[in-house]
This record gives C-alpha cells, structure tokens and sequence, in this order.
C-alpha cells in the first residue's frame, strides 16, 4: 500500500504536464536566476561562488517547504481511506515524503552540476552531506505529522503556515550571510533549524571542512524533537481525527 500510495502522489503531482518530472528541476532554477539577478549586486559583489552559495539556500529551504505543505494536506487528503480502513495513518505522509524526497534528489544533481560549473572543488567530505539530509528528512516528518494533525481540527494552519514559511525563508540567511550581525542575532539564526542545515551544506561544500560535533549533535535534536511531538500528537488524537474529516 505505501508502494502504491508513492506512486499514487507522483503521478499526481505530474499530471498533465508537458514537462513532467522536469518542473522539479526547472522550478527552483528558475527561482535562483531571479534571485541572483536581484540580490548579487548587494550581496555577491564581494563573494567567491555566490550562485552555489545561494543554490545551498534554495536548495534546502524549497525541500522543507515543499515537504511540509505537502504533509500538512496529506492526512485530510486521504480521509476516505482511513476512514473506511484500520490504516496507520502516518504512511499516508511518509508516501508524501518520499516522492518531495526523489524531486529533491533530482534537484540535488543539477545542484552538483553547476558546483561544477562554478568550480567548486568536490571532496570527499561531500558524503557527510548525507548527514543533513537524514536530520532534515526525519525533521520534516516530524513538523508534517504535527501540521497534519492540526491541520484535521484547524483549517486556519494552513494560512498561518504559510506565513510562517515566509518568515523562515527570510529569516534563513539564503541570499545575505550573518557572519557581520550582532551576536545576538546569530544566536536567534542558530534557533531555526532550517537555517543550522543549510549552514551545515554550505560549510561542506563551499569552505570543504566538516561541521563540529556540536553541530551535529543539534541537528540530531532537532529532528528527534520534531518527531517526537509529531509521533504524540498522532497517537493521543488518534481516534478522534475521524469524527474531524
């Protein structure tokens, strides 16, 4: 059944669509061309390999984003099964999961390509890139069970949530740096996890040196907290998510 409901999600998303699979990858090139041209003469000016820099934000953020909206709707938007069938319910958003996981998989390898491009020297280290996207995959889980949850109840999430995703976008450092901000201000940017994975790529690709322990331990946390509470809430209100859809 996850099988099928994988495939189901895929296709769907595809749909009638010329370019297919393509719009994974054209999409957020698309976004970095028009945010290249906009905020490189502020901020790349005085920056070595500012479109990678970027592409590591863009990158990062747009799986969260997609993810998590896509998670929010993934419980309501298949009520009709669950509702007729004893079904653990969070397979409906880890199917949702892992089809945003293979568009990103997808996007990673034109990310690869214009590294290339922009001569960035690939190293071994490049494999603890893996590390990030583990945490961040079980991260997005985690906040995609507590949305959905919410979301059954509360039908407002999804406006306020899309609010919250503009305030992480901006508050995520994707085409400025913090490194000449108050320390107090970078504590507050170490607070958003989205920010801590991206800081985490852009230390492996654009500086080729492996994050601190410390670092790892947080986003170790991160993720544990996030599916944690999102593992809660699906279990205590379990039984009265079908009397909500």
């Amino acid at each position: 059944m996850f099988e099928e409901l994988v495939k189901r999600d895929f296709k769907k998303k595809y749909k009638r669509t010329v370019l297919g699979m393509g719009w994974s990858m054209l999409s957020p090139l698309l976004m970095l061309l028009v945010m290249k041209v906009v905020f490189e003469q502020f901020f790349g000016r005085t920056m070595s390999h500012y479109t990678t820099y970027l592409f590591c934000g863009l990158l990062t953020f747009n799986w969260f984003s997609e993810s998590t909206n896509s998670g929010m709707r993934s419980l309501f938007a298949n009520a009709a099964i669950f509702t007729k069938v004893n079904v653990p319910k969070y397979i409906f958003l880890f199917a949702v999961n892992i089809q945003v996981l293979i568009n990103f998989g997808l996007t990673l390898l034109v990310f690869f390509l214009f590294c290339a491009i922009d001569h960035v020297q690939f190293t071994w280290k490049f494999v603890f890139m893996l590390y990030p996207i583990a945490t961040l995959l079980l991260f997005n889980i985690g906040v995609g069970m507590i949305l959905s949850a919410l979301f059954i109840f509360f039908r407002d999430i999804d406006y306020l949530w899309s609010i919250m995703l503009q305030l992480t976008m901006y508050g995520s450092a994707i085409f400025y740096t913090v490194e000449k901000m108050s320390p107090k201000a970078q504590i507050v940017f170490a607070c958003n996890p989205v920010y801590r994975h991206i800081a985490y790529i852009r230390e492996i690709v654009l500086s080729g040196t492996i994050p601190s322990l410390g670092t790892h331990l947080v986003l170790a946390g991160f993720a544990l907290a996030a599916v944690l509470a999102g593992a809660f809430m699906y279990k205590h209100y379990n039984t009265k998510f079908l009397y909500y859809v």
